[in-house]
């Protein structure tokens, strides 16, 4: 029987998402695939050190460790280096003891084309061209951030074992809509826009399917053993909020935390939270962020 994937929550994450591979990266860019190659199978037997999404993907194959949760969580590695240069990759795999048995490596072309055939909820990875295209074809994706914070081993910041991700609301869970309006027209015609409209429910975004998938398996938990903790990070505030509200609402889905800034910064906030990863179109804030909690730009909406 084909082994299935419909029913698991499937994260594609690339080489450079999962481990810090700055160094080799550098490589690549100064002396050419070649170079980068030689040194990859040279040293292959040297364990790569934890990347920006090295913390989150770990916490989230402890799920299958839960009771009636056994394979719910899925992790292929979605690289294009080959397979002659991964033997470094599935070495450092092993030795962090992660359940991660399958890959697509594409040698250099796009990935584009197999996150579907893979069934992807989500898609981790440093090229913005290969994030673009899962993004237009329906899939969650972030173009994580690989400088900024090196703790990248720690489990979370609480130390209590939650897994924490939060989102920024307009064109990452929500369309951009709203805030194509604020960009073209300004603040005064956004919040016009938003009483008017207070009770009808905003489109969904890129990231509306992953945030209904992990509300879904957040119900499959007792109130008080739920392994996830999700956030929204928004530069609303009031009145811009209650659409927000009436829309999650509408949705069914479940947020636990929801910070409304009005033009505070975000940083502070998702250092408290604690995120393993953070997610928002706009560079402005991802950028900031990556200073203390890992972040991924979502390249679409306004300003990126």
């Amino acid at each position: 029987m084909a082994y299935e994937l419909d029913k698991k929550l499937v994260i594609g994450v690339s080489s450079r998402a999962l481990f810090d591979m700055s160094m080799e990266n550098d490589i690549f860019e100064r002396q050419g695939v070649e170079a980068f190659c030689k040194y990859q199978v040279e040293h292959e037997n040297e364990v790569l050190k934890p990347g920006p999404g090295f913390s989150l993907i770990r916490s989230l194959l402890a799920i299958n460790k839960l009771p009636g949760q056994e394979g719910r969580v899925e992790v292929i590695i979605m690289s294009r280096n080959s397979a002659d240069t991964s033997l470094r990759v599935f070495n450092s795999i092993g030795h962090y003891g992660l359940d991660i048995t399958r890959a697509s490596l594409v040698s250099g072309a796009s990935l584009a084309p197999y996150l579907n055939a893979f069934k992807t909820d989500l898609f981790l990875s440093a090229y913005e061209d290969d994030v673009r295209s899962a993004i237009d074809s329906g899939i969650a994706a972030g173009i994580i951030y690989s400088d900024g914070v090196h703790h990248y081993d720690t489990e979370n910041q609480r130390g209590d074992g939650l897994i924490r991700i939060a989102f920024d609301g307009d064109a990452v869970l929500f369309s951009d809509a709203s805030e194509r309006i604020f960009q073209q027209e300004g603040l005064e015609a956004f919040e016009a826009n938003e009483r008017d409209n207070a009770k009808d429910p905003m489109k969904q975004g890129p990231f509306a399917k992953l945030l209904k998938t992990i509300s879904d398996l957040q119900k499959e938990f007792p109130a008080d053993k739920v392994p996830i903790r999700t956030a929204l990070v928004t530069s609303r505030n009031a009145p811009a909020h209650e659409r927000v509200i009436r829309t999650l609402r509408a949705w069914n889905v479940r947020i636990d935390e929801a910070h409304f800034l009005g033009g505070i910064s975000k940083r502070d906030v998702l250092e408290a939270f604690g995120a393993q990863i953070f997610f928002d179109d706009q560079a402005v804030h991802t950028e900031r962020a990556s200073e203390v909690v890992p972040a991924a730009r979502v390249p679409v909406g306004g300003v990126s």
